[in-house]
């Protein structure tokens, strides 16, 4: 995939506002809609679908923070994979919290309870994420493998999250 900041014609950055990025999606998406070509050269339309497809590709990835993250550090020369492992503490933190949420699984309080606990520590991550990417203007070795590790513990909580997401519409 393209660069999706350079795509959408947006600052290469960990936050973004979301309203803007959704606006800014929209006057794409307007300008490429395929009505627009409908009288054009068969050629001219196939390059302005492909074109609205990756619009929509690249506002997908940006407006999740867990693959804008992996767009920033990709754009760095980091791939981040499944095969990625983190600690051996956040494993058995997650472990511990998902023996929590298997306990907690009759008490929705206690499955929110455990819910806003690692949306904070969500939080904490994508803060760490934005400080990498948002106040360096080419963050270093260091800076990106602090990223790196922040991205991988970001999607363990995230799968977490889910998890206690699920319990709690059951």
């Amino acid at each position: 995939m393209t660069d999706p900041f350079e795509l959408l014609g947006v600052e290469r950055r960990f936050s973004l506002d979301r309203a803007a990025l959704e606006q800014r999606h929209r006057d794409l998406s307007r300008t490429l809609h395929p009505d627009r070509y409908v009288q054009s050269p068969a050629g001219e339309r196939r390059m302005a679908l492909e074109r609205a497809v990756a619009v929509n590709e690249a506002f997908r990835a940006l407006r999740d923070p867990l693959s804008r993250a992996e767009a920033l550090l990709s754009a760095h020369g980091l791939a981040v994979g499944d095969a990625d492992r983190p600690s051996q503490s956040l494993l058995m933190e997650v472990m511990e919290l998902r023996e929590s949420l298997d306990e907690a699984r009759r008490s929705p309080d206690k499955v929110a309870a455990l819910l806003a606990q690692v949306r904070a520590r969500s939080g904490s991550e994508e803060a760490l994420l934005a400080s990498v990417f948002d106040d360096q203007p080419a963050p270093g070795p260091d800076a990106l493998g602090r990223a790196r590790d922040a991205l991988v513990r970001l999607k363990y909580f995230r799968r977490f999250e889910e998890e206690a997401d699920a319990a709690l519409d059951s």
